[in-house]
């Protein structure tokens, strides 16, 4: 199988799911922004993640897609050490945006929250993940 380039600014800029695994090991999945060349992903006390990190900040995460109806196999595997930093509510608004649609009015109560209450209060963080490595692949094929 030939791999082929792509786009993957414009990959990571889709509303898609990452796979974080943290030691343990452990495996969860988060909704993230890409931006400045991170990923960023919010959590808090309420999550097994953030606790994982400050304990050991090696992560490794995948985005992925695997159609089989049209054969489009793209994935970027980033490796590195995340980073906990304050909440920015610009920064999250962008990223929910992204999920939900730019209609907060919309959302789900929890989610509006992380605008609107005091993130210092609720211990809303950012890990921030500068890749020391990516890897980009396109695995597509014909159907």
């Amino acid at each position: 199988m030939t791999e082929r380039e792509f786009d993957v600014e414009a990959f990571l800029a889709q509303p898609l799911t990452a796979r974080v695994a943290t030691a343990g090991p452990t495996v969860r999945p988060t909704w993230f922004l890409w931006e400045e060349g991170a990923f960023w992903i919010l959590t808090g006390p309420w999550a097994r993640l953030l606790s994982r990190v400050r304990t050991d900040p090696a992560i490794a995460l995948v985005v992925d897609v695997c159609d089989v109806g049209t054969g489009l196999v793209r994935q970027v595997i980033a490796r590195g050490q995340a980073e906990i930093l304050p909440f920015d509510v610009p920064r999250g608004r962008r990223k929910l945006n992204r999920y939900l649609g730019a209609d907060d009015a919309k959302w789900d109560n929890r989610f509006r929250h992380y605008l609107l209450d005091d993130p210092v209060e609720q211990g809303t963080v950012w890990l921030r993940l500068r890749p020391d490595s990516l890897v980009a692949k396109d695995l597509s094929y014909s159907v």
